[in-house]
């Protein structure tokens, strides 16, 4: 397959190979072969099997857990195909890990997203193709250009295809909000959403704005990280008589103890 920089090639990580494998078919452009080791000494090795001089090639390279590991044999993948000589670099990063840090929200702490930005650039990539970035404002941390994709329009499909047609889509944060209105539009539902304040330096009190008494429900968010703010939202529209819940979210990160929260909503009745 060619493109405007040449022919395209592939080439995958170790974070998702199954990912980059459907990618591969998809497209019908096989990945490229290349070895990645670990040595004794924990240093991360990369050698392309083949030149690639002078074409189009793509590194398809999540984030996610293990994190640092992944992110290091990313850049060290970048740095190999920079000084390989393509005409363009893409880096295809499915999940961007500390996107989270994305502002100074106390004294003396980074900006870690700002950061691994601008190490993606400087590692050689030409462009960056990411999806459901925890806020779209860090596409401006980027000195390279790029696309945020979304995973919400294949998800719309999946709920209209149960056809809740009088559900209710719950945002479970504010700082979702904007998202979950583009989906509840998709689905032409009502939209609610989960305030979050707090009262004390330990306590927070939740407030759900919206009705979703007898109602079906839809609870959105970008990941799910330990689970809390997903159990929390499920038993706030539970106290205020939701009927099903269901959850949706791009990322499944998971970390403990989100898998044991996450089976014990479903055991009580989530979805």
């Amino acid at each position: 397959m060619m493109s405007a920089h040449g022919k395209i090639k592939l080439f995958s990580g170790t974070g998702c190979p199954d990912l980059a494998e459907e990618i591969s078919n998809y497209l019908n452009v096989p990945l490229s072969g290349r070895d990645i080791v670990m040595f004794p000494n924990e240093n991360i090795f990369v050698k392309l099997h083949e030149s690639i001089r002078g074409q189009d090639v793509f590194l398809i390279q999540t984030t996610s857990s293990p994190v640092n590991y992944n992110i290091m044999e990313m850049l060290v993948f970048l740095d190999a195909l920079k000084r390989a000589s393509p005409d363009r670099i893409t880096v295809v990063i499915p999940y961007l890990a500390y996107a989270r840090s994305d502002k100074k929200d106390q004294p003396r702490v980074p900006i870690t997203a700002r950061l691994i930005a601008d190490i993606i650039g400087v590692a050689g990539a030409d462009r960056y193709i990411t999806l459901d970035l925890h806020a779209d404002q860090i596409q401006g941390f980027f000195s390279i250009p790029g696309d945020s994709l979304t995973a919400f329009s294949i998800l719309s499909d999946h709920f209209r295809e149960k056809q809740l047609n009088d559900a209710v889509v719950v945002a479970s944060d504010l700082g979702f909000a904007k998202k979950a209105r583009n989906l509840a539009a998709e689905l032409e539902l009502p939209l609610a959403l989960v305030e979050k304040r707090r009262v004390s330096v330990s306590t927070e009190a939740l407030t759900l704005v919206g009705e979703v008494e007898g109602h079906d429900v839809i609870i959105v968010d970008d990941e799910v990280g330990t689970g809390g703010t997903m159990r929390n939202a499920v038993q706030i529209v539970r106290e205020h008589g939701a009927c099903d819940i269901f959850l949706c979210f791009a990322h499944a990160v998971l970390s403990p103890p989100a898998v044991d929260i996450l089976a014990d909503l479903n055991m009580k009745g989530g979805r």
